[in-house]
């Protein structure tokens, strides 16, 4: 199951940040976009957004989500050939530490915070694409993205420093920003990132499945949005099952009572929609 970094759509005050100026960049050499690349989405970026859904056979909704990431995708006339210098970035989800190698001797070792289990950090091989400095907000001092191509991942700063340490973010990772101003300045664009760690894969839950955290959050989501009043634990049971019905009706989802890929990333959606989360 693929899960984006956040769902970019149209808010008010607007969403801001470095993902935001991706998708403005891309939809430019798309011809999509003719707007300035500063980072907002605004009503001019949706509308970019919406055009191209619907030249690409995608919901016309101007939410940005793992689909409409995947479709706009990465420049392919960019290259980022492995630098000479030798860095690597290499990130521990179970520690929450972030390790700066050259070639083989260590240079540092960062604490760090790392996607929820419902919001994973991409586990894999990646590269540093894009780096911007002072995006402000939740991305704080410094941004580094990551070439995953379904959402706007990447390491950066952050405006809480408690949550160092911790399972916190939607899939980014965080650094206190005096460590991501250092990092920043050591590592070129091109650099490998490596991310290991045992992360939520996105079970396909329906009645009699084991219990686990998958099933928790997904009646944590239900009793949020007012599908579901009954215990929460981690038990898939039939109020459970008639109460993914209800979500799926109301979301045009067949309602099967499965909770897949679709209903899953609906019910993150719904969820973030509700609480205006736009945290990265």
């Amino acid at each position: 199951m693929k899960l984006t970094s956040r769902y970019l759509r149209l808010l008010s005050p607007y969403m801001q940040g470095p993902d935001v100026m991706h998708v403005q960049e891309r939809l430019t050499e798309l011809g999509f976009y003719d707007g300035p690349i500063d980072m907002i989405y605004d009503e001019e970026i949706f509308e970019a957004v919406r055009a191209f859904q619907t030249d690409y056979g995608l919901p016309p909704d101007g939410i940005v989500g793992p689909d409409t990431w995947n479709a706009i995708g990465l420049s392919p006339e960019r290259e980022y050939p492995i630098p000479e210098e030798g860095y690597t970035i290499e990130i521990d989800l179970e520690r929450t530490t972030l390790t700066l190698k050259r070639f083989t001797e260590i240079l540092n070792a960062y604490r760090v915070a790392v996607g929820t289990p419902s919001t994973p950090t991409p586990v894999g091989d990646w590269q540093i694409i894009q780096k911007t400095r002072n995006p402000g907000g939740p991305f704080g001092t410094r941004w580094m993205r990551i070439n995953v191509p379904w959402g706007g991942y990447g390491i950066h700063g952050t405006d809480e420093p408690e949550s160092i340490g911790t399972e916190a973010s939607r899939g980014c990772v965080r650094m206190f920003n005096e460590d991501v101003n250092e990092l920043y300045d050591i590592v070129p664009l091109g650099t490998p990132v490596k991310i290991t760690g045992d992360v939520f894969t996105g079970r396909i839950l329906d009645v009699d499945i084991e219990p686990g955290p998958d099933v928790f959050e997904v009646k944590t989501i239900l009793t949020l949005l007012g599908y579901y009043d009954g215990e929460i634990d981690g038990v898939y049971d039939a109020q459970t099952q008639e109460a993914v019905r209800n979500f799926q009706r109301d979301f045009n989802i067949f309602a099967d009572g499965v909770v897949s890929v679709d209903t899953y990333q609906e019910l993150i959606l719904a969820r973030d929609q509700y609480t205006d989360n736009r945290e990265p």
